[in-house]
């Protein structure tokens, strides 16, 4: 025993290492999973080494500012500039190539809107609220003017951790802006002051009955245990994977969330594409009907566009009967914090910009726009992409990474893998405890204000007061060159309704203004 002892501690570090790599390439020459390790062995390993973190080296090594997809870091670092309340700005003139396609344009006028010592703005240069009120024409008994134009889109509780909403539910509250809790229900961190827009889809978490149906009486008592709730979202579909269900991974359902969304402990959840309450419009709108009556709240749906013949049929429904939802959120097909199969995200449903218009003017044809507070979804986080979403007829917008980054999030695209080192989307611990809730609500807080604050400078620059007075002829999108761009009116071919809009004094003054509970 003492002899083969002496021999193993005669044996040099560097036969050590001989050894570990001849083990490794035994095992790679006998295994057949993977063929590169195979007849590869050793230096095949880091084949796959590199695979994996390839979209780091790509982040921080090869693309160069404006190149990533989904969020560049121009975007990127804008967002977590004004979120820190630092300095946004850039110097020497613009990086991004204006002759590129789609690029935006906003026409300035010639002398910008002029701010009066008593102007709302004024006193708070980030006060920028919804011009219309969710619930008026269809005379809910709880109407709802949003006190902010950007606000949380739908992400649960369950895809993101507690501490993410938390932050984000408590920035809202200091921002004066909502929080659409996502279709994993109302969890206690929903619960931190802000306004909340209660969303649910198929599954009905939060309001479901034990044999998975709705319940009227669970959303009643909902809505009556917690008056914060300000309106109600029914999911049809989602930009990430329109058609098909929601999947939440099993390894993300802790005791916690099954409690909340009613389901088992580490049990993957599907829910299913289509929804049970109804099945089709007029079963839709007496749905929509029934909750808003049952409440009292303006209730409204959210999905993303393709075809376009069953919103005729609703659209129709409201005409002759004067029924139907408060509000639409229409979510772009490019996706967003939701995972789905490359094939669904990018190949169905169409992108914002074209979903959009195709709804609005159908909706504007058959003279239902003053009816509807019009709310936009899709990487629309910026003030001049807000501009355009204005000018094409939207009312509010939803931003659902773009808050994310704001609190911490860093793209690293692993959402669907309860892996996110940001402790965003995840709902392991010790990621989690990279959150300071205290310190990233203040953060989103500020990612907004800064956000409305420079939107409505750029909104004064076009000669406006408010976003809602955005036409389709303000903004260029180019086509080619100056000679072949074309206004949105042209690209498009609809012009927006008129918002009945008198002053930001008379929005301020408004009793259905969010933020007084």
């Amino acid at each position: 025993m003492d002899t083969f002892l002496n021999f193993m501690s005669s044996i040099s570090w560097w036969m050590w290492i001989i050894i570990v790599i001849a083990i490794i390439a035994i095992r790679d020459i006998v295994q057949k999973k993977h063929t590169i390790s195979h007849n590869f062995p050793v230096v095949g390993h880091l084949r796959y080494m590199l695979e994996s973190i390839g979209p780091e080296l790509r982040q921080y090594l090869v693309a160069n500012n404006r190149e990533e997809l989904p969020f560049n870091r121009i975007e990127r670092g804008w967002v977590y500039a004004s979120s820190k309340n630092e300095n946004n700005y850039e110097g020497f003139g613009t990086d991004t190539d204006i002759y590129a396609h789609q690029h935006i344009f906003i026409n300035n006028a010639m002398f910008p809107f002029r701010i009066e010592d008593n102007h709302p703005n004024t006193i708070d240069k980030s006060f920028l609220p919804c011009a219309k009120v969710m619930g008026t024409y269809h005379k809910r008994r709880r109407p709802y003017r949003p006190a902010s134009i950007i606000n949380i889109s739908a992400m649960s509780f369950g895809s993101l951790s507690a501490k993410a909403v938390e932050s984000l539910n408590k920035g809202v509250k200091m921002a004066n802006a909502y929080h659409n809790t996502g279709e994993g229900g109302l969890s206690p961190y929903h619960s931190n002051g802000g306004d909340v827009v209660f969303h649910f889809g198929t599954g009905y978490f939060g309001v479901r009955s034990e044999d998975g149906n709705f319940s009227m009486d669970k959303m009643k008592k909902l809505v009556e245990d917690n008056p914060f709730i300000r309106a109600i979202e029914v999911k049809l579909s989602q930009g990430a994977k329109p058609g098909k269900g929601g999947v939440l991974p099993g390894s993300k359902i802790t005791k916690e969330i099954a409690e909340i969304r009613g389901v088992e402990v580490g049990k993957t959840v599907l829910s299913p594409p289509n929804h049970k309450a109804f099945s089709t419009v007029p079963e839709m709108v007496d749905f929509i009907e029934a909750i808003a009556e049952e409440t009292g709240l303006p209730v409204g749906i959210k999905a993303a566009i393709g075809k376009l013949d069953q919103w005729e049929e609703l659209a129709d429904i409201m005409l002759k009967t004067g029924k139907g939802p408060d509000f639409i959120t229409v979510d772009g097909g490019e996706g967003g914090t939701g995972a789905a199969p490359p094939s669904f995200a990018d190949h169905v449903s169409l992108p914002w910009v074209y979903g959009f218009g195709d709804l609005y003017k159908l909706f504007q044809r058959k003279e239902l726009c003053d009816r509807i507070v019009f709310i936009g979804s899709g990487k629309l986080g910026f003030p001049a992409k807000a501009a355009m979403a204005f000018a094409m007829g939207v009312d509010v917008i939803n931003v659902a990474r773009e808050a994310m980054m704001s609190i911490g999030c860093i793209q690293a695209q692993i959402c669907h893998t309860n892996r996110c080192p940001s402790g965003v989307a995840t709902q392991n611990k010790w990621l989690q405890n990279g959150i300071d809730p205290t310190l990233k609500s203040v953060r989103l807080a500020q990612y907004f204000k800064t956000f409305r604050k420079e939107f409505i400078e750029i909104t004064h620059a076009a000669g406006y007061e408010h976003p809602c007075q955005f036409t389709m002829d303000d903004i260029d999108l180019n086509v080619d060159d100056h000679n072949l761009s074309k206004e949105l009116s042209n690209t498009y071919q609809y012009h927006k309704s008129d918002v009945p809009f008198k002053s930001m004094q008379e929005l301020k003054d408004c009793k259905y203004l969010g933020g007084k509970n």
